[in-house]
Order: C-alpha cells, then structure tokens, then sequence
C-alpha cells in the first residue's frame, strides 16, 4: 500500500508563503486524526463511533465525527460532518478522506449517503478505509459508488418534452 504524501505549506498567515514551514501529511497520519476525532462522537443510540479526517489540495485537514439525533434521520454522519465544515470555509475540491470506527474484523466503509456526498466534489479522489489498528485499503470514490450520478450530469441533454403516449 503506497503512502500518501504531500508537502504543504502551514503557517499562521495563509497570505505569505515565507512565514510558512513546509510540512508533510501521511496517510497514516490521516487515519491517526479519524481516529482522534472518533472519540468526540455523539452517539448514544448506535454507540457506534465514526471519525473522519479530510485533507483538502492545499494541505489542510478537517475533521468530523457522527452526531446522533434522538429523531434517527437528523443525526449526521462523520464524513459529511467533515465535507461540511471544509464547504464552509470555502473548499469544494479535495485530495482525501480518512474513515476510522470501532470495528476491529472489518475496514469501515461509508454508507450511501455519504458516498453520495463525497461524489458531488468529484469521483477521483481517495478513501481511505481503516481499522483501530491503523492498517487501512486505499479505494477513490468512484470504486465506492460506481456508476455514479453528478453535477456534470445535470447539464447533459435532456429531453425538452415528455409524450403522453405509452
């Protein structure tokens, strides 16, 4: 399994590049933030615990955890947790996530949902899926949700008018 690893530039001031130090994200280090951040999670009803670690193209990392909800269908899963708080702050492109549970005979894997929702910014990106352990298998999101449906394909021809005859 090939490591990721990228230099980015991290610092104080996002403006200048000289007052920055170069830094380097491992995929190993990815997995070790979805696992950090799995412990914040709010789950009182599964008890089951997921943490997620984005990491945008420039090098920054956003984390998410699961939050329930006692009305089962408001809770929010640690991915699109994670999705929201970068699209938040201006990110809609992004290299990576990691996804960390409590599993220990089986990788995580995201549900539809949120393969859904790492698609609407792209099928080209990785996934990580992990183990408390740290070991990891490394898919892209087109792998998870094959087939898929995008913003591209709302701007392909369409049909203008549907016949009323069967």
């Amino acid at each position: 399994m090939g490591d990721l690893q990228i230099q980015i530039l991290q610092g104080t001031d996002q403006d200048s590049a000289l007052l920055h130090h170069p830094v380097t994200v491992t995929v190993k280090g990815l997995i070790h933030r979805s696992l950090e951040v799995k412990e914040f999670a709010y789950c009182p009803y599964s008890k089951f615990r997921v943490g997620a670690a984005l990491l945008a193209h420039d090098g920054r990392v956003f984390t998410g955890c699961n939050v329930e909800n006692g009305c089962y269908n408001l809770g929010v899963c640690a991915e699109r947790n994670a999705i929201a708080k970068a699209v938040s702050e201006g990110y809609r492109s992004f290299k990576a996530i990691a996804i960390a549970s409590d599993l220990l005979d089986q990788f995580i894997s995201p549900c539809g949902g949120c393969r859904q929702f790492m698609r609407e910014f792209g099928a080209n990106w990785d996934v990580y899926l992990s183990k408390p352990d740290g070991s990891y298998i490394k898919m892209c999101v087109n792998e998870l949700l094959p087939v898929s449906f995008g913003p591209e394909d709302l701007s392909m021809k369409k049909v203008l008018k549907i016949p009323n005859e069967y």
